[in-house]
């Protein structure tokens, strides 16, 4: 892959784009769940913009996650592919970090507005595993609390996502949760071609970085 398929983005571009972003009008979140290692510094840089909004410094906790290979996908209908695709991707995709629960780390997610962050959204497949992982925390503590609280109410929990950068393209992979692209709750700064970003992080020499990045921008 040529230099000429990159694009190069700075972290002035990057702070421009989550700036502009209002969220807490649409949705207020109480706890961000970064993904690792791209979605480290976008859910700092939004947590100061969030903050200026709320006057409040929203948690953010990291989850780790590798994508082991390739997914493969028979030539079923659209419903059984996505289906079978969901079966396999505990066996593809692999939990390096993730959340504990009890004190004094994450005590419940329960009653939470939890917006995940990531940098881009390329084939959606980590991203699909971790909304299928999250929900699946969810529902067990659902069951918990109906065993320790009989007769109450579960407090509502909802899904958020935001990310950086969507790369127009066919996903691997749908967000399992419909609610959360129905109900407006999927953020993309910036819908972009399929071409490799390379974010600041990722350089080791950052004048040169952002002036690739005005060049390619």
């Amino acid at each position: 892959m040529s230099n000429d398929s990159k694009v190069y983005v700075s972290y002035n571009q990057i702070k421009d784009t989550v700036e502009r972003y209002r969220i807490n009008e649409e949705f207020k979140p109480d706890l961000m769940i970064a993904i690792g290692g791209g979605g480290f510094i976008p859910a700092r840089i939004l947590r100061t913009f969030l903050k200026r909004q709320n006057n409040k410094n929203i948690p953010i906790q990291a989850i780790g996650l590798s994508l082991y290979e390739e997914l493969f996908v028979s030539t079923e209908s659209e419903q059984a592919k996505n289906d079978s695709a969901l079966a396999k991707l505990g066996n593809q995709v692999i939990k390096t970090q993730w959340l504990q629960f009890g004190p004094p780390v994450v005590t419940t997610l329960l009653g939470k507005n939890i917006l995940i962050v990531d940098e881009v959204d390329d084939t959606r497949t980590t991203l699909a595993y971790a909304i299928q992982e999250l929900t699946k925390d969810i529902d067990e503590l659902k069951k918990k609390f109906i065993l320790e609280y009989p007769g109450k109410d579960v407090p509502a929990t909802r899904l958020a996502v935001f990310v950086l950068h969507n790369k127009i393209k066919e996903k691997r992979m749908e967000i399992p949760d419909e609610s959360i692209v129905n109900g407006g709750r999927y953020w993309a700064a910036k819908e972009v071609p399929d071409r490799w970003i390379v974010y600041p992080w990722e350089s080791t020499d950052i004048e040169e970085h952002t002036e690739k990045s005005l060049i390619s921008n």
